[in-house]
């Protein structure tokens, strides 16, 4: 070997050993217990929604009080957004903080908020926008390929 070589090896074994010093730890099972529960009170709160407006509105279907209560769970998770809650939960819980709904409106509203000096136009709504684009693309991609294939396994 040759000594620049010797020297490239000598230096990657010491970042590697800095690496692993500052990297926390993490408990994999903690993690998922943390995911879990925090997943599903947040569920279990979306369900209390669910009920609520159905008690309040016992005149609307289900699909309309779904719709509903979806928007109330996005206002909020915008809101905590706001607020800083939402990263410090997210930070806390993993990817239980960010069940689909949840998780998306705090990406939108994260970027709008990181770009608001930028000014409405050109900065909060632009990026607003470049976050929700390639997520409305692939759902309408995936859904239209998904459609097509229950289609065609309708015709046999």
């Amino acid at each position: 070997m040759s000594e620049q070589t010797e020297q490239v090896e000598q230096r990657n074994k010491r970042y590697n050993k800095y690496v692993n010093a500052v990297t926390p730890k993490s408990s994999i099972f903690k993690s998922l217990i943390k995911s879990f529960w925090v997943g599903g009170v947040t569920c279990l709160f979306a369900q209390g929604i669910f009920e609520l407006y159905q008690w309040a509105f016992p005149s609307l279907d289900t699909t309309t009080i779904s719709a509903y209560m979806l928007c109330t769970i996005i206002v909020l998770a915008v809101i905590l957004t706001g607020a800083g809650v939402f990263d410090k939960l997210g930070r806390y819980a993993g990817a239980g903080a960010f069940l689909p709904i949840t998780g998306f409106a705090n990406a939108m509203a994260s970027s709008a908020m990181e770009f608001k000096t930028e000014g409405l136009i050109l900065g909060s709504q632009t990026k607003f926008f470049s976050v929700v684009g390639p997520v409305l693309v692939n759902g309408v991609v995936w859904s239209a390929l998904a459609g097509l294939i229950h289609y065609v396994i309708s015709l046999f």
